[in-house]
């Protein structure tokens, strides 16, 4: 490319553990080719994300509304083009955004390889290794569009101040503290509860605990945990998205399943202890520089066709009791190791 860009539209709709794992990526592109605009096209819900970012805008298509199909693709496209933008990096490449490859004809136009032959091969057993992380996947976008990226010295926002409701839920204790995400898209990628309630049991002791999660039932788990421990504190339902990136920003670690939560709280700088049941690391998608001795595995010679999917949907029956096989005084230890 002769002339490189200077105002690039970044892809990447959805999935929240995706769009957390684009943020260290744009980070480091930012302060790499600071001459250069990003416009990120994602969901409104996942704005907070981008806050610190310099030269990074936010664009939030309506896709249950005026952006929904085709035609609404078609539309979408007509208001990027007047933003100016004059290349376009897509780290999603869905169906939404090879649409949007079409009607956006004439841009440089680059997007994600997936790794889909390795990471089936990964699946099958054919070849079990460490595949390309999706970050350096991520990266490869912008290297495709002419630009150096390097993500080897990464750097992190500042902890934030805690808003008036984060303070009065949590309070102002000299604890270490450790989130505790302890749910996943699939059920397959948890923790089982009992074992880390034995968890939560030991580090409440000592350290304050903060619980993080989602949806009514979650919540109503957490609850239960809360009222059983003293030192334990559920976040989830009693702050604003914000208030709750902010409550990470301020953890010494975050304990996480193969979930959103893990790459939010890697993306900003947090240490992060992950526990993977019949997924792996393998497939790329461990948090953005965490060591691999923060990724507590299930024990592979018990079930050895780990991982049986890239995305833990699928497994064979009993599989989903892997994780048990990860003893609660080996979370506890990697922890404390961190502390």
């Amino acid at each position: 490319m002769s002339t490189q860009p200077k105002h690039i539209l970044v892809i990447r709709l959805s999935a929240m553990g995706d769009v957390a794992m684009a943020v260290p990526v744009l980070r480091a592109f930012t302060e790499q080719h600071p001459q250069v605009r990003l416009t990120v096209l994602t969901r409104a819900f996942f704005k907070p994300f981008f806050k610190d970012l310099k030269q990074v805008t936010v664009y939030a298509p309506n896709l249950k509304g005026k952006h929904k199909g085709v035609l609404g693709m078609y539309a979408l496209a007509k208001e990027l083009k007047t933003l100016d933008i004059d290349a376009v990096a897509d780290v999603h490449n869905v169906l939404r955004s090879k649409l949007l490859k079409w009607f956006l004809k004439g841009l440089p136009f680059k997007q994600i390889d997936k790794g889909r032959k390795e990471k089936e091969a990964l699946i099958k057993g054919t070849a079990v290794k460490q595949l390309k992380t999706t970050h350096e996947r991520y990266a490869d976008v912008f290297r495709a569009l002419g630009f150096d990226l390097d993500l080897s010295a990464p750097t992190f926002p500042d902890s934030k101040n805690l808003s008036g409701n984060a303070l009065a839920l949590i309070g102002n204790d000299s604890n270490k503290w450790i989130g505790i995400a302890p749910f996943a898209q699939y059920d397959s990628k948890m923790y089982p509860i009992d074992l880390m309630e034995d968890v939560i049991t030991v580090l409440s002791k000592q350290h304050t605990v903060l619980l993080f999660g989602g949806g009514k039932d979650e919540i109503s788990l957490l609850n239960a945990l809360e009222s059983k421990y003293d030192n334990v504190i559920n976040v989830a339902g009693k702050l604003t998205f914000t208030e709750e990136l902010d409550v990470i920003s301020n953890t010494d670690v975050m304990l996480a399943m193969d979930s959103g939560n893990a790459h939010i709280a890697a993306m900003l700088g947090k240490k992060v202890v992950t526990v993977w049941n019949v997924t792996h690391p393998f497939a790329g998608f461990a948090p953005f520089n965490q060591p691999a001795s923060n990724s507590l595995l299930a024990n592979r010679e018990e079930f050895p066709l780990i991982p049986t999917s890239v995305y833990g949907n699928k497994y064979p029956e009993g599989y989903e009791k892997a994780a048990r096989s990860i003893r609660p005084k080996d979370i506890i230890a990697t922890i404390n190791t961190l502390l």
